[in-house]
């Protein structure tokens, strides 16, 4: 424990004998036990403590310590960890659904995965620091449109069932004829899908009808329809027809499409499908357990206005030269705010990059050969599944096997036998069994499953036989089915194929992104901190990350015992009785507390409840997630302190009492400041009968300090990728857990496939029962290593940083809210407006400028325009706080040069910001100011720069001009002719 805030005299000459010298909270809080002294007299408090009573009201103060276990050393843990990860069962997985066995190519998951050069990049809002994951994403765009031959794609979603939602809400939106309420379903889709479509649906008073797709009534009342290719049972369908009667019907067209498939098998685009979605977990993304894997989403032109999430496009900077950046849609769900058609905010942009990556590698032979060798191999176990007496009922398939077995006995004969070798099948209701094989299968393993059912029969395997039957296993796909088009033919996937060229190539993008291995990123609302090497290394342990999602529970023992600690943990962080670790992003976890708040009011007998009060202060994506759960969205005015109105929020709760379902609250709130009504609020709130749910954005200023449940709240989600550490990853992958007092706990999330034992629970909102599982092993790491005490100085500590840069720079620039004894929480905002009546300078030269010193703009006109929302978190150290201090004061320096005239009005270094190494040794500078002052502003640049690799981007042009997709390898030619 770095303060030992909470602990008495006797207490602290305790630890400091026994404690181990070498612990994570030193490793994890930047500021030393030297620096915070100083820091704190800069704010102008005596003690930590002082401070944190003038910043927290004392009524909503915690007095005990976290009931959470002592920390260990990254050591201790690691070995704690590896006996409970010996508890899984790593068994070879046929089970198909959605998940397979892959092989991540070493180059990608050591350069990519593990490297912090990728995972500790924030989403590329700032596009001139961002070239190298942007590029990456356009890769993957690319991937997804070639192979689904359909044009426009985004930077990817969470996972194929939210993908699949995604698709039934755009089309719901944008349909004509605005009576059709229904969307059809194939009950050959993956029952995951269908279930969290059914939980999408009823929020927005869509009807599902689930039927076989060769029943569907075509009608008046149907808006769109979903297929699966192959379907989940494995078979193969020519959904041609299908699609052109529900064309002439104006009804739209979705195809979830296994991505590896449409290496060999007719793309949806040339079955003409309105939509593509799934996922690309085959490209190199292990399991792990569920996830996260990166959802892709493919549409026709019609719809690249309408597309949910994020699209990387091409553009030009301000010298004219390619640049990318994201196009359409950048931060809507922020912008429109109950407006948005979507709340996607993070998605899972790192295992998107994986994929992109591994197409990259592999190329358009590579990806093909692995499809093969599947489908050869399927072949080859179907006809000698034959030979043992065995029926398979799917005509035509790529990778999977259904075998009807009259015999339930029989099918539990196979049962046995194939988990005595440690194999997992799929098996059906009736007794059916099917078998997925997968890139991982080889011709061993197709013995291995052949031997369980000859043995079930009492039959030899003829190994001769089956050798002798792979040899005239060539490929056959029936004319209609296979594939005529060609993919993957641009430059980027026909380059990159030996190990030596990929690391190059990655490395090589890897330079064009500031990351936290270069510098903080203060972004506000954002929580970009220390992710550690310890707290990432399990991630990649076979033994968590080659488990499939739906095996026999008690083959992962050791992931249950994990969930188990965690939601303990959580639930003692938030004060609440029980946790949800389903909702796979911090915007989704908002809308599942919405949902169970709608549930409750329903059981109830409130189910005409259906408004939510949201004030303007609140995290951005509330409004969309309250719309998106079919809530009515009414606004109460914030005073001009950044507090919420209090008059405003009773009139509108007095007026909406017989319909007020909750209140949307971020605590502290986005104006960075702890409200002194809070505790009034939430009193408010209940008195009419409404529950209150609490953004967790902002909980890593919460943390051991004060709770959602101290404050008054009912529910709430938690951002394990900012308070607990799950790494960015240039925009994802993210997990929002929910936590809820006990009236509300029965109503949450259940799963399909999974019994998660909820005995009123809302169906699934994730397509994994634990959603993004795999990497609750971070959150997990990091609540361990720093304990109870360690957690509490965390929080501390980011208050303490915050004040810090308040205190340094509040004389330049106008800090726009403050708590009622001039204290801030976690983060602050800087207004800027005032600059731009003075010396012509927008908040956006500001962000720019700061890329020529070296750092990430903070967040930029959010939560207000014209304003940077800064946030540096517990794990920067004073020298670095400093030296961002530094670089503002410099740049407010140089406004004022503008101001007095010094400096040119419009040809100064804010303006041209950021400047690139090419314009610096170019033989043509015309500017008005040298080089020097350019790109050396400050000493520490001479010693360690950063080059921002394209000048400023012109976003208006991307737009006009959207280019998703790289081009293609005659456009290159043509270019260097």
């Amino acid at each position: 424990m770095k303060y030992y805030y909470l602990t008495n005299s006797s207490e602290r000459i305790f630890m400091k004998i026994f404690e181990h010298p070498d612990k994570f909270v030193h490793r994890h809080i930047g500021p030393s036990d030297k620096d915070i002294p100083e820091m704190l007299n800069i704010i102008g408090v005596d003690s930590a403590e002082k401070l944190i009573s003038e910043t927290i009201p004392e009524q909503i103060r915690l007095k005990n310590a976290l009931n959470i276990e002592d920390s260990v050393t990254e050591y201790r843990f690691l070995e704690n960890l590896k006996k409970i990860a010996k508890k899984n069962k790593v068994f070879k997985s046929y089970i198909g659904l959605g998940y397979y066995p892959v092989r991540t190519p070493g180059v990608i998951q050591r350069n990519i995965l593990e490297n912090p050069g990728w995972y500790t990049q924030y989403t590329p809002y700032q596009a001139e620091i961002s070239q190298g994951r942007l590029e990456a994403l356009l890769n993957f765009q690319t991937s997804v449109t070639d192979l689904t031959g359909l044009p426009i794609a985004n930077a990817s979603l969470l996972d194929e069932g939210t993908a699949a939602a995604e698709a039934m809400n755009m089309f719901y939106a944008v349909r004509k004829n605005k009576n059709a309420k229904k969307f059809l379903v194939s009950e050959e889709c993956f029952p995951q899908t269908i279930d969290v479509l059914k939980t999408r649906s009823h929020s927005l008073g869509i009807e599902l009808v689930i039927s076989a797709h060769k029943k569907f009534n075509l009608d008046d009342s149907c808006f769109g329809l979903l297929v699966q290719y192959p379907a989940a049972d494995g078979e193969i369908y020519d959904y041609a027809e299908l699609f052109r009667d529900a064309r002439e019907k104006n009804i739209f067209t979705v195809i979830a499409a296994d991505l590896l498939s449409l290496a060999l098998f007719a793309s949806p685009g040339e079955m003409n499908a309105d939509a593509a979605v799934g996922n690309s977990q085959r490209f190199g993304v292990s399991m792990g357990y569920g996830g996260p894997h990166a959802a892709y989403f493919a549409v026709k032109e019609d719809f690249k206005r309408n597309i949910p999430g994020r699209i990387i496009g091409a553009s030009v900077d301000s010298h004219g030269k390619l640049a990318y950046r994201m196009a359409l849609q950048t931060r809507e769900q922020h912008i429109r705010r109950e407006k948005a058609t979507s709340n996607i905010c993070t998605a899972q942009v790192l295992l998107a990059v994986m994929a992109g990556m591994y197409a990259v590698y592999h190329g358009p032979s590579g990806i093909k050969a692995i499809a093969e060798r599947i489908h050869n191999l399927t072949r080859l176990l179907d006809t000698a599944l034959a030979q043992l007496g065995f029926f398979q009922s799917n005509k035509n398939y790529f990778d999977t096997l259904k075998l009807e077995i009259q015999d339930k006995q029989l099918t539990d004969r196979i049962r046995q036998l194939s988990l005595s070798k440690e194999i997992n099948f799929r098996y059906f209701e009736n007794g059916d069994i099917g078998i997925s094989l997968n890139e991982v299968t080889d011709f061993q393993d197709v013995l291995s499953i052949i031997s369980v059912f000859a043995d079930s029969i009492s039959k030899k395997l003829d190994e001769n036989n089956i050798i002798s039957l792979s040899k005239g296993n060539n490929i056959r796909i029936p004319e209609n089915l296979k594939r005529k088009t060609q993919y993957l033919q641009h430059q980027v996937f026909n380059k990159f194929h030996s190990e030596t060229e990929m690391l190059r190539y990655l490395k090589h993008l890897e330079n064009k992104d500031l990351s936290l291995a270069h510098s903080m990123i203060p972004l506000g609302s954002c929580t970009m901190k220390l992710n550690a090497s310890t707290e990432m290394a399990p991630v990649t342990w076979i033994e968590f990350s080659d488990i499939h999602p739906f095996a026999p529970i008690d083959q992962a023992e050791g992931y249950l015992e994990i969930f188990k600690t965690l939601e303990a943990d959580l639930a003692e962080i938030t004060g609440f009785n029980a946790v949800s670790l389903q909702p796979n992003s911090g915007a989704q976890g908002e809308y599942t507390g919405l949902l169970v708040i709608k549930e409750y009011h329903k059981s109830r007998g409130d189910g005409n409840r259906n408004v939510v009060l949201i004030p303007s202060s609140a995290h951005g994506t509330n409004p969309a997630s309250a719309v998106m759960a079919g809530l009515k969205v009414i606004i109460v005015n914030s005073t001009e302190k950044g507090y919420v109105d209090i008059n405003d929020l009773k009139k509108k709760a007095e007026e909406n009492k017989d319909t007020l379902a909750a209140l949307m609250v971020t605590y502290p709130s986005t104006s960075g400041v702890f409200d002194e009504t809070i505790s009034e609020i939430c009193m408010i709130i209940h008195k009419y009968g409404g529950q209150v749910y609490m953004d967790g954005a902002n909980m890593n200023a919460q943390v051991g300090l004060t709770s959602p449940a101290k404050i008054g709240a009912d529910i709430c989600h938690i951002n394990l990728h900012k308070t607990f550490c799950i790494p960015h990853g240039g925009g994802g992958p993210g997990m929002g857990p929910i936590a809820a007092a006990e009236h509300l706990a029965p109503f949450l999330p259940n799963h399909a496939i999974i019994n998660l034992r909820h005995s009123k629970g809302i169906t699934a909102v994730s397509s994994a029962p634990w959603g993004s599982a795999n990497i609750l092993l971070i959150s997990y790491a990091y609540i361990k290593m720093m304990g109870h005490k360690g957690l509490t100085d965390a929080s501390i500590a980011a208050i303490i940083n915050a004040n810090y840069i308040k205190a340094r720079l509040e004389k330049y620039f106008k800090v726009l809210f403050s708590g009622e004894k001039g204290r801030i929480a976690h983060e602050l905002i800087f207004d800027m407006r005032d600059f731009k009546e003075s010396a012509g300078i927008e908040v956006e030269d500001i962000a720019k400028r700061l890329m020529d010193y070296g750092f990430h703009a903070p967040t930029v006109s959010f939560p207000v325009h014209g304003t940077l929302m800064v946030e540096p978190t517990e794990s920067e150290s004073k020298e670095e706080l400093d030296r961002f201090c530094d670089a503002l004061i410099s740049i407010c320096g140089e406004i004022k040069e503008i101001e007095n005239g010094t400096a040119d009005h419009s040809d100064n270094v804010l303006k041209n910001s950021p400047h690139t190494f090419s314009e610096a040794v170019s033989d043509h500078w015309t500017h008005s100011y040298s080089r020097e002052k350019a790109v050396f502003p400050a000493e520490w640049t001479r010693d360690n720069k950063f080059w921002p690799s394209v000048g400023r981007v012109n976003n208006a042009y991307g737009d006009r001009n959207l280019i998703c997709s790289c081009n293609l390898i005659t456009d290159y030619a043509e270019e260097t002719a």
